[in-house]
């Protein structure tokens, strides 16, 4: 199985974040993971409450949500358990983060406004 790429703290552009949460299925991915104290596998994520991720799009998010630097993947077993790089981004991006989610209305435990 090939390894999962994951960039380096250094490496992850703004540019790449701005496109992983320009999607609104992403984002409300994002939010779900930055919602659970210790990650969560792909499938608990692909629930969005009015209807279900399918999983070959499902797949697809994560590998963008990870190649922009957002999330940390790691294969346990058949399951890929998947983490916030929050902490991290907003040393490295003060702000940067919160702003977006804001923007969407969707900071982790608080309720999604339409």
């Amino acid at each position: 199985m090939r390894p999962l790429f994951h960039p380096a703290l250094k490496d992850i552009k703004p540019e790449a974040i701005l496109y992983a949460l320009s999607d609104p299925e992403r984002v409300a991915i994002f939010v779900k993971l930055a919602g659970a104290n210790s990650g969560g596998t792909c499938s608990a994520l692909a629930d969005l409450g009015d209807r279900v991720i399918p999983k070959s799009s499902l797949s697809n998010h994560f590998k963008v949500l990870r190649e922009s630097g957002l999330v940390l993947s790691e294969r346990q077993g058949v399951e890929m358990r998947n983490q916030t790089r929050c902490t991290e981004l907003d040393e490295r991006f003060p702000g940067l983060i919160k702003a977006i989610l804001t923007a969407y209305g969707q900071l982790p435990g608080q309720p999604k406004t339409d």
